[in-house]
Protein backbone atom coordinates (compact mmCIF):
# COMPACT_ATOMS: atom_id res chain seq x y z
CA UNK A 1 0.00 0.00 0.00
CA UNK A 2 2.85 2.50 1.02
CA UNK A 3 5.34 0.92 -1.33
CA UNK A 4 5.27 3.97 -3.87
CA UNK A 5 6.49 6.55 -0.61
CA UNK A 6 9.27 4.23 -0.03
CA UNK A 7 11.20 4.72 -3.24
CA UNK A 8 11.35 8.60 -2.63
CA UNK A 9 13.90 8.34 -0.45
CA UNK A 10 17.49 7.62 -0.93
CA UNK A 11 20.77 8.71 0.01
CA UNK A 12 21.35 10.90 -3.01
CA UNK A 13 18.04 12.63 -3.53
CA UNK A 14 16.97 13.39 0.06
CA UNK A 15 19.11 16.11 2.47
CA UNK A 16 17.62 14.06 5.19
CA UNK A 17 20.54 11.49 6.09
CA UNK A 18 18.06 9.42 4.79
CA UNK A 19 19.35 6.00 3.48
CA UNK A 20 17.80 3.35 0.91
CA UNK A 21 17.49 0.54 3.53
CA UNK A 22 15.16 2.85 6.00
CA UNK A 23 12.70 2.61 3.13
CA UNK A 24 10.49 5.95 4.12
CA UNK A 25 11.80 9.28 5.60
CA UNK A 26 8.38 10.14 6.27
CA UNK A 27 7.53 7.33 8.66
CA UNK A 28 8.65 8.07 12.10
CA UNK A 29 8.74 5.62 15.29
CA UNK A 30 7.37 6.79 18.67
CA UNK A 31 8.86 5.08 21.30
CA UNK A 32 7.99 5.38 25.13
CA UNK A 33 4.45 6.21 25.01
CA UNK A 34 2.02 5.97 28.05
CA UNK A 35 0.02 2.78 27.94
CA UNK A 36 -2.80 5.48 27.82
CA UNK A 37 -1.96 7.17 24.85
CA UNK A 38 -3.86 5.93 21.90
CA UNK A 39 -4.45 7.26 18.31
CA UNK A 40 -5.97 10.33 18.77
CA UNK A 41 -3.29 11.87 20.79
CA UNK A 42 -0.59 10.55 18.89
CA UNK A 43 -2.45 12.19 15.71
CA UNK A 44 -3.32 15.25 17.65
CA UNK A 45 0.40 16.12 18.59
CA UNK A 46 1.96 15.13 15.15
CA UNK A 47 -0.49 17.05 12.62
CA UNK A 48 0.75 20.55 13.31
CA UNK A 49 4.10 19.37 11.66
CA UNK A 50 2.03 18.57 8.72
CA UNK A 51 -0.33 15.95 6.60
CA UNK A 52 -0.62 12.70 8.48
CA UNK A 53 -1.61 9.47 6.53
CA UNK A 54 -1.60 6.55 9.48
CA UNK A 55 -0.99 6.63 12.96
CA UNK A 56 -0.86 3.49 14.33
CA UNK A 57 -0.49 2.23 18.37
CA UNK A 58 0.77 -1.00 18.79
CA UNK A 59 -1.28 -2.98 20.84
CA UNK A 60 -1.07 -6.97 22.57
CA UNK A 61 -2.75 -8.90 20.75
CA UNK A 62 -4.45 -10.48 23.35
CA UNK A 63 -5.57 -7.98 25.85
CA UNK A 64 -5.76 -5.17 23.55
CA UNK A 65 -3.48 -2.53 25.70
CA UNK A 66 -0.81 -0.66 24.14
CA UNK A 67 2.64 -1.90 24.09
CA UNK A 68 4.41 1.88 24.80
CA UNK A 69 4.93 2.19 20.81
CA UNK A 70 3.61 3.47 17.74
CA UNK A 71 4.21 5.08 13.91
CA UNK A 72 3.36 8.19 12.73
CA UNK A 73 3.74 8.33 8.61
CA UNK A 74 3.63 11.59 7.03
CA UNK A 75 2.91 12.68 3.46
CA UNK A 76 6.26 14.23 3.12
CA UNK A 77 9.89 13.81 4.51
CA UNK A 78 10.16 17.71 5.24
CA UNK A 79 6.91 16.80 8.11
CA UNK A 80 8.40 13.75 9.10
CA UNK A 81 11.63 15.55 9.73
CA UNK A 82 10.53 18.56 11.22
CA UNK A 83 8.34 16.50 14.09
CA UNK A 84 11.25 13.91 14.39
CA UNK A 85 13.44 17.63 15.52
CA UNK A 86 10.80 19.13 17.09
CA UNK A 87 9.02 16.06 19.64
CA UNK A 88 12.03 14.01 19.95
CA UNK A 89 12.82 13.52 23.90
CA UNK A 90 9.48 15.41 24.86
CA UNK A 91 6.72 15.03 27.22
CA UNK A 92 3.52 13.46 25.68
CA UNK A 93 1.45 12.83 28.93
CA UNK A 94 3.81 12.30 31.15
CA UNK A 95 6.09 10.34 29.68
CA UNK A 96 9.54 11.32 27.34
CA UNK A 97 9.01 10.17 24.38
CA UNK A 98 11.63 9.03 21.57
CA UNK A 99 11.11 9.48 18.21
CA UNK A 100 13.43 8.17 15.18
CA UNK A 101 13.05 7.09 11.65
CA UNK A 102 11.14 3.83 11.42
CA UNK A 103 13.62 0.98 9.85
CA UNK A 104 11.66 -1.75 7.81
CA UNK A 105 10.23 -4.59 9.26
CA UNK A 106 12.89 -7.58 9.57
CA UNK A 107 11.21 -11.12 8.42
CA UNK A 108 11.49 -13.22 10.73
CA UNK A 109 14.25 -15.59 8.73
CA UNK A 110 16.61 -12.60 8.51
CA UNK A 111 19.74 -12.90 10.43
CA UNK A 112 20.61 -9.92 12.83
CA UNK A 113 23.93 -7.52 11.19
Amino acid sequence: MFSSLFVRCNSITSPLRCFAIRGSCSKLFVGGLSYDTNEPVLKNEFEKYGEIIEVKVICDHKSGKSKGYGFVLFDSEEAAASALASMDNQLLEGRNIRVEYAQPKRSLYQNPK
